[in-house]
C-alpha cells in the first residue's frame, strides 16, 4: 500500500484549529459533523468530504484553499500550468487601460469566435489550450472593444472573463477568479445584457457555495432571477433561469433543505422541458441530462449516497455532454460508490474520470479526497490505485 503524507486536508484541519485556540470537541460543536468524524479526519483515517470542508473553513472564519492546499503548485509546476496564471492575471489587470495602440486585432467576428472557441476548449477541458490563447484574446478583445465600442465586442469581452473564471477555479486559484467575475460584471454592464449578468451571479453564487456561505449563495441565486426580469423571455433566458435553479439545488442540498432541493429541481426540469438540450446557450451545459446530473449531485451533498448510487446507475450521459460535465458527474459517482463500500467500483470511476479529463481530475480536490479514502479504506492496493495516488500528487 502507498504511504500518504502528512500534508493532508485532516491534518490542515488540526492545525488551523489549534491556532484558532480550539479543542477538537469545541471545532466540533461548531459543525453540522460529529466529533468522531471530525477526529478521523484530522488523524488521516478517514477522507474530508468538500462539504465537511467547508463547514470546517466556515467554522475556522478561514478561505476554503487553506484547508484543501490549493493551488496544487507542484502538480502544476510538473505540468507547465503554473507559469500561464501570470499572463491571465495581466490581462485581467490591464482592463482600464483602453485600446492598446500597438496591437493589431483580428476582426470582430473573428474574435467573438476566438471568445467561443475558449468557452468550448474550457468544456472539453483542455485548459491547457484555452489558458495559453486566453490573453492574447483578452488583449484583443478589449482593444476592439474600446476602438469600436458594441453589445457583441462587450459580450465577448465578459465571455474571456468567463473563461479565466472557470480556468482559475479548475486549477485552484479562487482569488483569481474573483478577480475575473469583477471583469465580468464590468464588460457585462458596458453590454447592456442582463442574461450575462444573470450568469455571472449564478457563478458568484457558487464561489460562495464553496465557502459554505449558503445563505449568500441562496440571495445571489436571487439576485440572478431579478436580473433576468429585464430580460426578454426567450430560450436564452428560460436557459439561464433553469440553470440558477439548478444552482441553487445544490446549494440548499448543501444546507440540509430538502424541500428546497426539490422545489428547485421540479423547476429546473420544467424550464428544461420547454428548451430541450440548451447546451448552446452560455456553455452551461443546460437541459434535461443536466437536470437529472444535478438531482444525483444533490444526494451527493446531503450525504445520501445509496440513493445518489442509485441514480448513477441509471444515468446515461449522451455522447454530446460537455466532457467536464462528464467528469464531474463520474468524481461524484465516484465518491458515493466509496462511502458504500463500493471500492472497486469507485476506482473504476475514479479511473474513466482521469481518462476523459486527466487535468480537471487532477486538481479537483474532492477527486483526491476520494483517492486518499480508497487507499485507507482498501485492504490491498490494486495496481491502478496506486498509480492514480502517485499520479494526483499523494
Amino acid at each position: 500500500m502507498p504511504r500518504l503524507d502528512d500534508d493532508h486536508i485532516g491534518a490542515r484541519i488540526r492545525e488551523q484549529r489549534k491556532l484558532a485556540r480550539l479543542t477538537q470537541r469545541q471545532l466540533a460543536e461548531r459543525i453540522p459533523y460529529s466529533y468522531s468524524l471530525l477526529n478521523q479526519v484530522e488523524c488521516g483515517a478517514r477522507p474530508a468530504s468538500i462539504d465537511f470542508v467547508a463547514a470546517c473553513a466556515r467554522a475556522l472564519r478561514i478561505d476554503v484553499t487553506v484547508l484543501t492546499g490549493q493551488p496544487y503548485m507542484t502538480e502544476l509546476q510538473q505540468d507547465r500550468l503554473a507559469e500561464l496564471v501570470r499572463p491571465i492575471r495581466e490581462a485581467l489587470d490591464l482592463y482600464d487601460l483602453g485600446a492598446d495602440p500597438d496591437l493589431t486585432t483580428r476582426s470582430a467576428a473573428q474574435l467573438v469566435a476566438a471568445a467561443d472557441q475558449l468557452c468550448a476548449d474550457v468544456r472539453a477541458t483542455h485548459l491547457r489550450k484555452a489558458a495559453r490563447a486566453l490573453p492574447s484574446v483578452t488583449a484583443e478583445l478589449t482593444t476592439s472593444a474600446y476602438r469600436t465600442p458594441g453589445q457583441d465586442m462587450w459580450q465577448a469581452l465578459a465571455s474571456t472573463y468567463r473563461t479565466a473564471h472557470d480556468i482559475a477555479v479548475k486549477l485552484g486559484y479562487y482569488d483569481l477568479s474573483a478577480v475575473a467575475l469583477d471583469r465580468m460584471d464590468w464588460a457585462a454592464q458596458r453590454a447592456s445584457d442582463p442574461c450575462l449578468g444573470a450568469v455571472r451571479q449564478y457563478m458568484r453564487a457558487l464561489v460562495y457555495f464553496r465557502e459554505g456561505e449558503y445563505t449568500i449563495g441562496q440571495r445571489l441565486i436571487g439576485s440572478g432571477h431579478g436580473m433576468l426580469g429585464q430580460a426578454e423571455q426567450d430560450r436564452e433566458s428560460l436557459a439561464v433561469a433553469g440553470q440558477l435553479h439548478l444552482g441553487a439545488s445544490v446549494i440548499a442540498a448543501r444546507a440540509d433543505d430538502q424541500t428546497a432541493v426539490d422545489s428547485n429541481i421540479s423547476e429546473a426540469k420544467s424550464y428544461a422541458k420547454r428548451t430541450g438540450d440548451a447546451s448552446d446557450v452560455h456553455w452551461l451545459s443546460f437541459g434535461p441530462t443536466n437536470v437529472v446530473l444535478h438531482r444525483m449531485s444533490a444526494s451527493v451533498e446531503m450525504r445520501h449516497y445509496d440513493d445518489a448510487v442509485k441514480q448513477a446507475r441509471r444515468i446515461k450521459l449522451p455522447a454530446s455532454m460537455a466532457t467536464s460535465r462528464r467528469a464531474h458527474y463520474l468524481i461524484d459517482r465516484a465518491r458515493s460508490e466509496m462511502e458504500t463500500g463500493r471500492t472497486d467500483a469507485a476506482l473504476t470511476s475514479i479511473v474513466e474520470a482521469r481518462r476523459v479529463a486527466p487535468e480537471q481530475t487532477r486538481y479537483h480536490p474532492g477527486a483526491r479526497e476520494t483517492i486518499r479514502g480508497l487507499v485507507h479504506i482498501s485492504r490491498r492496493t490494486p495496481e491502478s490505485l496506486g498509480h492514480m495516488t502517485a499520479w494526483i500528487g499523494l
